[in-house]
């Protein structure tokens, strides 16, 4: 290939890299656009390597000059700062409208806590928490969220704690253990007999694809629960013994609503506990409780569901 070609081709490809980037940026997520930024580096790759082997002798000029050293040591320098991410390169970050291709954003202000899920184009749910007197938003309180079958089954995590903060929550990490557990038995029967039919097959409600529940199959419509364990920080002056509270509220495929309020549940306690079997149960909250009743003063579950055209 001709050495005018091999320049022209990579200066062409640069400028379809430059642009696809900063749409990548500005723009949602797009798989046609960050799938056309990340092959079309490969083709660059390829260019650059061309464009060398065209041009040994005016590299090997450039090569033999101090100033290459002076240019590693600034693209080293760059490129720790970029991936270590100071604040102001995470300020800067923050200001890109691509927030990845499975969008899950938790958010904690004054105001309030703000959780997003958008698993698919058609569908976003926005879980908006508005905190009461005793919340402290320096030391937030442990948050889970997650979702369950009609059964009372757990289905999917969408917010774990951070941290040692499960430990805090035990009725979540109660329901999260179950379900890993089943899983694994499910997976381990699907293994020696592959005719299983709870798993090629599971019956109504029985499903452990979200997405059997999150875009239900309009045939045959799943309800499920969403559901908050939440309990205060020790550092805000939580008590260590103080039980968590359950919040709840359930979705209903066949009649979906736009805006669902949360419902207080009570609190999880401890009912049975053998070497075979560990069961809680949720109590209806009670005057003890009441310094844990102000950390939500309301939760309201907003959920988008746009029809294909």
């Amino acid at each position: 290939m001709k050495r005018h070609w091999v320049s022209l081709l990579t200066a062409s490809t640069f400028l379809v890299l430059a642009v696809s980037g900063v749409l990548a940026f500005v723009r949602p997520f797009s798989l046609g656009i960050v799938g056309l930024h990340s092959l079309m580096g490969f083709v660059f790759i390829a260019l650059v390597a061309l464009h060398i082997g065209k041009n040994k002798g005016h590299l090997n000029r450039y090569v033999r000059r101090r100033s290459l050293w002076i240019i590693l040591l600034l693209t080293t320098l760059l490129t720790v700062i970029l991936v270590w991410q100071p604040a102001p390169v995470k300020a800067l970050l923050g200001l890109s409208k691509n927030l990845g291709p499975a969008v899950d954003r938790f958010e904690v202000t004054e105001e309030g806590i703000t959780y997003f899920y958008h698993p698919a184009p058609d569908y976003r749910l926005k879980l908006s928490i508005r905190t009461g007197s005793g919340f402290d938003p320096d030391n937030p309180p442990h948050l889970a969220v997650w979702l369950e079958n009609a059964s009372f089954y757990h289905i999917k995590t969408l917010h774990e704690p951070e941290g040692d903060g499960g430990g805090q929550l035990p009725y979540w990490s109660f329901k999260r253990d179950g379900w890993e557990e089943a899983k694994r038995e499910a997976e381990a029967a699907e293994q020696s007999d592959g005719d299983v039919d709870a798993v090629s097959a599971p019956t109504q409600n029985s499903s452990f694809d979200p997405g059997d529940y999150l875009l239900p199959n309009p045939e045959s419509p799943m309800t499920y629960q969403v559901m908050i364990e939440i309990k205060a920080a020790a550092e805000s002056g939580g008590a260590e013994d103080a039980p968590s509270l359950i919040y709840k509220v359930e979705i209903d495929n066949a009649d979906p609503y736009v805006y669902q309020l949360f419902e207080l549940v009570g609190y999880p306690k401890k009912i049975e506990d053998t070497e075979e079997k560990e069961e809680w149960a949720i109590y209806y909250y009670d005057e003890p409780m009441s310094p844990a009743l102000e950390l939500i003063d309301s939760a309201l579950l907003t959920i988008e569901r746009v029809p294909e055209n």
